[in-house]
């Protein structure tokens, strides 16, 4: 076997891991976790990663692998109100809906009519509270964010894929040199934790709904452009109904979503890993034994994040949104015609606004289509 084949694993389940991180991090923090709960929720995700890519990869040979929602840890970590009991119960509710939707053609055509323009306008919304928090970072702690700042855009010239994992690698090195870091977390093996769920309305549409858009319009829907983009016919319906079983399995124990993903596929998918694309499945195996490692170490990991500066934090999870927010910002506006929409669902999602106990994203995306469909309904009307 080549030895690019687990290289090639080993770096996208790296970059996957690392540059998001800290998202998950605040996302539980933003429920109210426990430590041990964040835990749980770390080691839950990456098996559930871990368990899908293996069997997708075997079962339909060819490089399949997941990744949890980053625009949903975004959400989530962008919410207020809501319990670690009540995300758990919107975690399940998303699952089932993504099993619904590999397992019936209609329903995917449906979210596939949802206009891209206004869904990636609230992505957009999502995300750059995040990005603007990491800026703001540069003025509270100028000593270790500005040269962790340079290196960051120097060294994506080159490797955009691993800038954000040298700054959250960097950046742990800089505080522990400057002594902002005390002590390091001494390896502690992680648990599972069991947390019953909440099934609450506005938790559901707050929360559930959000997550189950923004993991099929700019996660699974991107996953399967990237193994198209690479000769390969993945088939749609059973590739998200398995993400969804498996989302759905480890939600109890805290796991957000998991999707088909995009930019680690990228990686696994391409000629560097192999040369025959009918050997590249094999990435598949290597990326899943890479995360049961993060899950049997996630413990030490969440230790480690919560003794770093909380402005270090805040940096990664920023930079490691700016390439989904520059990308949801290009095709919100690519269309003309729809520029106003997606610029309302941008607005009032970015606006925190929550009314009826339901937050921003989900007004965000209904406001957007209302004025989507009132500039359709006045060129019909002016046409007649």
């Amino acid at each position: 076997m080549r030895t690019s084949v687990p290289a090639s694993a080993f770096v996208a389940a790296i970059v996957g891991f690392g540059g998001t991180l800290a998202l998950i991090i605040a996302a539980a923090t933003a429920v109210g976790a426990t430590r041990e709960q964040t835990t749980s929720w770390v080691a839950a995700v990456c098996l559930a990663m871990a368990f899908e890519t293996a069997w997708l990869s075997w079962r339909y040979r060819m490089p399949v692998v997941t990744a949890w929602s980053t625009p949903g840890a975004a959400l989530v970590a962008a919410s207020s109100g809501f319990t670690i009991e009540q995300a758990v119960g919107a975690f399940i509710v998303a699952a089932l809906l993504l099993v619904a939707t590999g397992l019936f053609k209609p329903l995917t055509r449906l979210i596939s009519r949802i206009p891209a323009s206004v869904a990636s306008g609230m992505l957009a919304g999502i995300v750059v509270s995040f990005v603007m928090a990491a800026a703001r970072t540069a003025q509270a702690d100028a000593g270790l964010v500005l040269p962790l700042l340079a290196a960051f855009f120097l060294i994506r010239l080159v490797s955009p894929a691993m800038s954000v994992l040298f700054v959250l690698v960097g950046g742990v090195v800089l505080a522990w040199l400057t002594g902002r870091v005390p002590a390091l977390p001494p390896l502690e093996i992680s648990t599972l934790t069991w947390i019953t769920p909440e099934f609450s309305p506005t938790a559901v549409i707050g929360l559930a709904i959000p997550l189950y858009l923004v993991t099929m319009a700019s996660q699974n829907l991107s996953g399967l452009a990237v193994l198209r983009a690479s000769g390969y016919e993945p088939p749609a319906g059973p590739l998200i109904a398995v993400t969804g079983f498996f989302s759905l399995v480890s939600a109890p124990f805290g796991a957000i979503t998991t999707n088909l993903a995009a930019i680690s596929a990228a990686i696994c998918t391409g000629p560097d890993a192999h040369p025959d694309p009918q050997k590249r499945w094999l990435t598949g195996p290597f990326y899943a034994l890479t995360y049961l490692v993060f899950a049997l170490f996630g413990a030490s990991l969440v230790s480690l994040f919560a003794v770093l500066p909380p402005s270090l934090i805040v940096l990664v999870a920023g930079l490691g949104l700016l390439a989904p927010l520059a990308n949801a910002l290009s095709i919100a506006i690519a269309e003309p015609g729809d520029r106003i929409a997606a610029t309302v669902a941008f607005a009032v999602t970015a606006s925190g606004l929550t009314a009826a106990g339901i937050g921003s994203a989900f007004w965000g995306l209904v406001a957007g289509i209302v004025v989507l469909a009132l500039d359709a309904a006045k060129i019909r009307f002016s046409k007649q």
